[in-house]
């Protein structure tokens, strides 16, 4: 406990999953958490539970896509707690899926907006505030997709890829100001992205999940919070440009036949766009 006492984040998407785990956890280690989501509702429940943790936390609707609500969202953390020493950048949906040649223009680019202009706008917006605090912390959420190649998930690997590089190049560019650049890539996690709350379809994903990893078990947003915990804290002081695999040993060796094999459940359609996933 009190790993992140008297220090200030941001987390966008945190309305659910990942981003709420962390939110969660952030809050129990001493950080002031600034939420940022389109949910309303999940903002707003999830600024509760971070109080309930015994931290402190505010809700700021926020497009990651847009500029003027990064901005907003960046000086909300000022106007409140009066400093900024961790950005996480976790925001994301499933945007574009299905064959490459279906995929309209106008889905391919509103999935870049979110996956990869929102990641880019967090930097950008970030690094001043965290500049004047004496450095911090930039994490963003990538995925084991952006570093090996998912049927059917173009744009979204491509996106996650990008996050990765731009982890990377912004890495060298802020490291003079004690500015520390990583980002994480989960495995198959079970959250509200991957089951969209069809009902039944989160407890089969924890059935399926544990047959084909080395790690027999379905990964949690827990899993990921700890990651980003570890990114935020000062025992990360030396870590910078990495992205940082937690996937329960599935890229080391996956046991699943591929996509849709092994009788995997999905609520993925075969073609489409996935929007946030309280939109169901």
């Amino acid at each position: 406990m009190g790993r992140l006492n008297g220090k200030v984040a941001v987390i966008t998407g945190a309305a659910s999953g990942i981003g709420r785990a962390t939110a969660i956890r952030f809050a129990g280690e001493g950080a002031a958490v600034v939420i940022g989501d389109l949910n309303i509702e999940g903002g707003e429940a999830a600024v509760r539970d971070c109080k309930e943790n015994a931290g402190r936390a505010v809700f700021q609707k926020t497009d990651v896509s847009a500029e003027a609500e990064i901005k907003a969202l960046i000086a909300r953390a000022i106007k409140e707690f009066g400093r900024l020493d961790i950005i996480y950048n976790n925001a994301g949906i499933g945007g574009a899926v299905g064959s490459l040649e279906q995929i309209s223009v106008e889905d391919w680019d509103k999935s870049q907006a979110v996956l990869v202009r929102g990641v880019f706008l967090g930097m950008k917006h970030a690094a001043p505030e965290l500049r004047k605090a004496g450095g911090g912390s930039i994490i963003s959420t990538a995925s084991i997709a952006g570093i090996r190649g998912v049927a059917g998930l173009h744009a979204y690997c491509a996106a996650k890829a990008a996050v990765v590089n731009l982890t990377r190049s912004a890495a060298l560019e802020f490291a003079k100001d004690k500015i520390r650049v990583n980002c994480i890539c989960p495995g198959i996690i079970n959250t509200p992205i991957l089951h969209r709350n069809v009902p039944g379809m989160k407890e089969a994903m924890e059935q399926w999940m544990v047959k084909g990893q080395p790690i027999a078990r379905a990964g949690h947003p827990e899993d990921i919070a700890g990651m980003a915990l570890y990114l935020a804290s000062d025992d990360s002081v030396f870590v910078t440009g990495q992205a940082m695999v937690v996937d329960g040993g599935l890229t080391v060796g996956s046991q699943f036949s591929g996509a849709g094999g092994d009788g995997m459940p999905s609520a993925i359609p075969p073609a489409g766009f996935m929007g946030p996933s309280f939109q169901g």
